[in-house]
């Protein structure tokens, strides 16, 4: 009997030192982030998102019992850095990962986390990524595939445009943007007569406004990154053009508009997430962030605070904290705000990790996104 008793309290040291670290009286999870390079807006955003929602959730007692312990890895939106950082997050074994945001590091990131099979929850909006078979990839935000056809819609219906010129970006996601757009374009019997890249380094878009001039397109479509984007737009404001600009998240960014002052009033495009939305929790949440941290936030920072409040509520609903049985409640499931205030929006995630929900066309009016419209889930996932 004494061996016995001897035995029993080494026989449970043992067995705590050998569980995974997810199963200790805190929960792990590891942010991977973009603080610093081109992508730092974004990033910032994201983590300062992620933070929020993991301190609200501590207050309140924690994931079944148990406080998140939070970990924040930065990428300096380099992808080398992002793999190096990604195989630190896979090694601390956490329940699950967020980030990174930029799409062209999600793909060279992505496949350590499958492999060690942990749930991913990625900003990344190119519309290739859940195209991978990847089981354990869960969205934050509308993919590229959904939006862009929303955006190509507008510029048909409400702008009646037959004509469309591209700014985009010179990177993988630029490209996807351009490709798909002029497809959708096409399929509304639109047509892109140019297209032209740029880089977020690029100081002097006076030759791009120049070409568009010469062109008159009947919509201008922009999708750079921030400060080339502010850039674009102080040099559109420069040389006077009046030609429609439109755009997605980017152009709409609060930081963006900013940076370009006045230049920014007038352009509109499609958001999955505004600042400016006409709900409740999503404008308690705005008032939270900004006392908090001295800005407005943008839809980095919606969308990474909602995700985690998701694995919350999937993880509650679960009932313990397991990886595969976390996946596979959150394909094919539906939040509401009632179920769920931290999730503010009804959303849905389909069996590839896409996600659903409602989305808005919003304007610029005197320094501030105004929204013009809003439109309904794509209809793709359960609801």
């Amino acid at each position: 009997m004494a061996k016995k008793r001897m035995l029993l309290p080494l026989l449970t040291a043992a067995l705590a030192l050998s569980a995974p670290a997810w199963a200790q009286q805190t929960v792990k999870i590891v942010d991977l982030c973009e603080l610093s390079g081109s992508g730092a807006v974004d990033g910032t955003n994201w983590h300062d998102g992620v933070n929020m929602a993991v301190n609200e959730i501590n207050a309140a007692g924690g994931i079944l019992g148990r406080k998140i312990d939070i970990i924040h890895y930065e990428t300096q939106t380099d992808p080398g850095v992002a793999r190096t950082q990604m195989q630190k997050a896979v090694d601390a074994d956490p329940y699950v990962i967020m980030g990174p945001v930029m799409s062209f590091e999600v793909r060279v990131t992505m496949g350590l986390a499958q492999h060690a099979k942990i749930p991913e929850f990625s900003g990344g909006e190119s519309s290739d990524l859940t195209a991978k078979e990847n089981p354990y990839f869960f969205r934050t935000s509308l993919s590229q595939q959904f939006s862009l056809p929303m955006i190509a819609q507008y510029m048909h219906d409400d702008l009646h445009a037959k004509t469309i010129m591209i700014f985009w970006e010179n990177d993988d996601t630029g490209r996807s943007t351009r490709d798909v757009l002029t497809k959708e374009a096409a399929a509304l019997g639109m047509k892109v007569i140019a297209d032209r890249p740029g880089d977020n380094n690029q100081v002097d878009f006076a030759a791009d406004v120049v070409r568009a001039k010469t062109l008159h397109p009947d919509v201008l479509y922009v999708h750079l990154q921030e400060q080339a984007t502010a850039r674009f737009l102080q040099e559109i404001h420069r040389q006077g053009v009046t030609i429609p600009l439109v755009g997605d998240t980017t152009l709409m960014a609060q930081t963006v508009i900013q940076m370009a002052g006045p230049a920014a009033d007038g352009v509109r495009g499609w958001v999955g997430l505004s600042p400016v939305l006409p709900d409740p929790l999503a404008q308690a949440f705005v008032a939270k962030f900004t006392k908090t941290y001295g800005r407005t936030p943008d839809h980095n920072a919606m969308k990474s605070y909602m995700a985690v409040y998701a694995i919350k509520y999937a993880t509650e609903k679960v009932g313990k904290f397991d990886r595969d049985a976390l996946i596979n409640y959150m394909h094919g499931m539906t939040i509401t705000p009632q179920e769920e205030p931290g999730v503010f929006i009804k959303t849905s995630w389909d069996d590839n990790g896409n996600l659903d929900r409602a989305s808005y066309i919003v304007t610029v009016d005197s320094g501030k996104q105004k929204v013009i419209a809003v439109l309904p889930p794509h209809g793709t996932t359960k609801q």
